[in-house]
Parts: C-alpha cells; structure tokens; sequence
C-alpha cells in the first residue's frame, strides 16, 4: 500500500504531464486512494469510466483513437476532484 504522500506526489507527476497522462494512471491512483479509506466508485461507461472519490465526480474517457494518452480536459476534472477531497494543492 502507498503511503498518502506518495499518492500525492503521483497527482503532482500527473499534474506536471497533463498530455501525457494514461488512463491506467489515474485508476492506479483512484485505487491508492481508496485503499487509505476514502470512498471509491467507479463505473463503465460507453467510452470511459466515471468516478466518484468521495463526494468528487469526474470521468475519464479513453475514446481518443490512436493514442493511449488522455485529453487534458480529463486531467483537469481529475485533478479539480483530487482538489475537492484534500490531496492536491495547486
């Protein structure tokens, strides 16, 4: 298990890359955080995977065909949720 600062500085590392983010990046880190006991959900969706990390939702979509890397746009909500429950700071 990950200790709470280790998850934090992979959200930094996420948060310098905003283009070069996978999505199996950000459920690794989604899956850390719940492991430490905050509430976790996650659900398939057509395109992506929507979250909800305690009271934050965002989704991730991984419909960009040819490329593994997420939009920044998805980045952004992951990061404005990880604001919104304590673990990111801008």
């Amino acid at each position: 298990m990950a200790t709470i600062e280790k998850i934090r500085t992979e959200i930094a590392l996420i948060a310098q890359r905003r283009k070069n983010t996978t999505a199996s990046e950000i459920e690794r880190v989604v899956t850390q955080i719940g492991e430490h006991g905050h509430a976790v959900r996650s659900r398939k969706t057509t395109h992506g995977v929507l979250y909800v990390v305690g009271s934050a939702r965002f989704s991730v979509c991984a419909h960009k065909s040819g490329s593994k890397q997420l939009k920044p746009c998805y980045v952004d909500s992951f990061l404005a949720a990880m604001i919104e429950i304590g673990m990111y700071e801008e």
